[in-house]
């Protein structure tokens, strides 16, 4: 008998996000495992999905879930202690990641596990959730396909190929949330390709190809929670794919990393831990 997971909501969410960073950061560190900063900073939008956005059950095979892709595979660490916290892993796999652990530094397909699919390569995720949603239309099926990319990330073309090809279908059973920290790998986007203050770049962009698009604070679950939410109660009468910027910091939750380029794959010392954070 397939049982869906209760819903959080309220202080619920906020709290459930806190035990979510302190147990990133407490495995990251103890178990050496890099990519802490990146993984930190969307750690409140994977919370509002799991734990209220999206229709999931204790099966994580059941066919009428809804399906998320975490294309920044780099930043994974918030999506393994939130499927321990589900059940969907073991606890012990989660505890020894890095060490000796079934569990990738980059993520890999494990449907049994609640892994929708490998995205290492950046500029995957988003092609393959939007094959799924299609193929979800075609067979006139109910559930609704996220998509979490980074904001770096979106200098991959095939992702623009993706949401060309999206807003063509008219994919509304397909939401992407941009993980928008302004940080790539070791520098700021600025530094990159983003143009020199243009903030709203990114928002620009998605409307000019078709597609719905809010902004929000990323770090606000409630926030992220009731964007989303604006868009379920309406689905009926929308016929394009949404995105979701959602406005973060790298590395959000240990005030030694926040914002800090070099914390991209970097354990934080024992000094830099003395500095305190903000889920306790």
């Amino acid at each position: 008998m397939t049982v869906q997971l209760e819903k959080l909501t309220g202080d619920g969410l906020i709290r459930k996000a806190n035990e979510i960073r302190k147990s990133i950061v407490h495995v990251s560190v103890k178990n050496g495992a890099g990519h802490i900063a990146p993984s930190l900073s969307c750690v409140d939008i994977l919370v509002a999905l799991y734990y209220n956005i999206m229709t999931i059950s204790d099966n994580p095979l059941w066919e009428d879930r809804d399906r998320l892709i975490f294309s920044k595979a780099h930043g994974c660490y918030g999506v393994y202690a939130i499927l321990a916290d589900l059940g969907y892993i073991d606890q012990q796999d989660w505890l020894s990641f890095y060490q000796g652990s079934s569990l990738m530094g980059c993520i890999e397909h494990n449907a049994p596990h609640g892994i929708e699919a490998s995205c290492g390569s950046l500029g995957h995720g988003l092609p393959i959730a939007t094959g799924i949603a299609f193929g979800a239309k075609l067979q006139n099926k109910r559930y609704q396909t996220y998509c979490i990319i980074g904001d770096g990330e979106l200098q991959e073309g095939s992702n623009w190929e993706a949401i060309q090809f999206a807003v063509k279908h008219k994919l509304s059973n397909m939401t992407l949330i941009i993980d928008n920290n302004r940080l790539q790998a070791m520098d700021f986007l600025e530094n990159v390709l983003t143009p020199e203050g243009k903030i709203d770049d990114i928002e620009k962009k998605m409307a000019a190809f078709g597609c719905v698009v809010k902004s929000c604070e990323g770090h606000d679950v409630m926030n992220i929670v009731d964007n989303l939410k604006s868009w379920i109660n309406k689905k009926e009468q929308l016929s394009a794919p949404q995105v979701l910027i959602a406005r973060t910091i790298k590395g959000y939750g240990l005030k030694c990393m926040e914002n800090i380029p070099k914390f991209h794959f970097r354990v934080p010392t024992d000094d830099e831990m003395k500095q305190g954070n903000r889920y306790e």
